[in-house]
């Protein structure tokens, strides 16, 4: 369905003007809207039966999370499609909010000007746009983690997941029959082939590989 009308909700005047005049000439029926912050973006999507595409900065909004941003897309799933048009969103956002509706899309900001005309009228028919740089960086990561979960031996992903799920060294030890300093040994190497600093950037992995459900996370 096409949209009715387009929000941009991008707090740099000047990209905010450039998108306004590239919508104009791809639809010159459609109306726009400015919007700086998210009460008032939550608002006229609330008052407005309008079929309405966003096109929102999410660095530069004043978002409290992304699960902010996935509640307001799925609340307003039925009228309303959204376009991520921002310089640097990180691998685990964008697969956190890919995974989770089909009405957000995405485009960076130093892609080509063809590129974006393009998204912009996936977004104008109301359908979601990923561009080929974000589905780029998914599928990279995704097989970095793959080549990770291949270099873990099995008892390194039973104490992984051990991690995960909250237990402390002490334990991890007594579960497994183990030494302490032979579990501290196992997370040393974890974390070195995963190629992290600390247990929490273990345990991100941990949940993205499926070692341990989202569900059964502790911390």
């Amino acid at each position: 369905m096409n949209v009715q009308r387009v929000i941009i909700a991008d707090n740099q005047p000047v990209t905010a003007y450039a998108i306004e005049q590239l919508i104009g000439s791809l639809n010159s029926n459609i109306k726009v809207e400015h919007i700086a912050l998210y009460n008032e973006l939550a608002k006229a999507l609330k008052e407005s039966d309008l079929m309405t595409a966003v096109i929102l900065d999410y660095t530069l909004f004043d978002f409290f999370n992304q699960e902010q941003l996935i509640l307001l897309a799925e609340s307003n799933h039925d009228r309303a499609v959204f376009l991520l048009f921002s310089e640097d969103l990180t691998t685990v956002f964008l697969r956190y909010v890919l995974y989770n509706t089909e009405n957000i899309g995405v485009i960076f900001k130093d892609a080509p000007l063809e590129m974006l005309k393009v998204a912009l009228q996936y977004t104008i028919r109301g359908e979601q746009y990923v561009s080929q740089h974000a589905t780029k960086v998914l599928f990279q990561k995704a097989y970095k983690e793959e080549q990770h979960k291949d270099e873990l031996t099995q008892t390194e992903r039973d104490v992984l997941k051990l991690i995960a799920l909250g237990k402390t060294t002490k334990e991890i030890a007594a579960e497994r029959y183990s030494s302490i300093n032979t579990i501290n040994s196992h997370r040393k190497n974890i974390f070195r082939k995963l190629n992290v600093n600390c247990a929490h950037d273990a345990i991100k992995y941990a949940l993205r590989s499926g070692l341990v459900e989202e569900a059964e996370f502790y911390i």
